[in-house]
């Protein structure tokens, strides 16, 4: 990996409306404050919402802390994301399990040598939220939504002291 060429990660939920949008952008603001050539994006594993802005109890909260979510639109992951992405993370075990039948079908399609992707749990290197669910806020109130941020920071945290371990191993 160049330093010229970004690591790409993409962040996924169900909607792709509450959770991912929100692990993005905090992701993204994270990379950015530790300056780490990282680009970051969004994707639901069902099309329930396709082309919808963030749910706007996410908008709000996220707001609260200085996290602007209004410009992303809703997404289907696809299986092209597999071959662009060198990270996908999952925000919780079902997420997960849909994002590797969704890679078995890229592998048949693609092959080995095209699919890069690596799949993991968004709390993977969480030390407050260790390999636990980011829980879908959506049938909730006020404190799933700022769950969701308090998770998303932690995890996000973690993952950018995980990337600049990795990175400097391959620069």
């Amino acid at each position: 990996m160049s330093s010229a060429t970004p690591y790409k990660v993409l962040c996924v939920c169900l909607g792709n409306i509450c959770r991912s949008p929100t692990a993005e952008v905090i992701f993204r603001h994270y990379c950015d404050a530790h300056q780490l050539n990282v680009w970051v994006d969004s994707a639901g594993t069902s099309n329930y919402h396709p082309n919808k802005a963030p749910d706007l109890r996410s908008q709000q909260h996220a707001k609260k802390r200085g996290y602007d979510l209004s410009a992303l639109r809703a997404r289907q992951i696809s299986l092209h994301d597999f071959i662009e992405f060198d990270l996908i993370l999952a925000m919780d075990e079902q997420n997960l399990q849909d994002i590797q039948d969704l890679q078995q079908q890229a592998l048949a399609e693609f092959g080995l040598t095209q699919v890069r992707a690596r799949i993991a749990l968004m709390s993977e290197h969480d030390p407050i939220y260790p390999q636990q669910a980011l829980p879908d806020p959506y049938y909730g109130g006020a404190a799933g939504f700022e769950r969701v941020l308090d998770q998303c920071e932690s995890s996000s945290l973690a993952w950018v002291k995980a990337l600049k371990i990795h990175m400097q191993q391959f620069s």
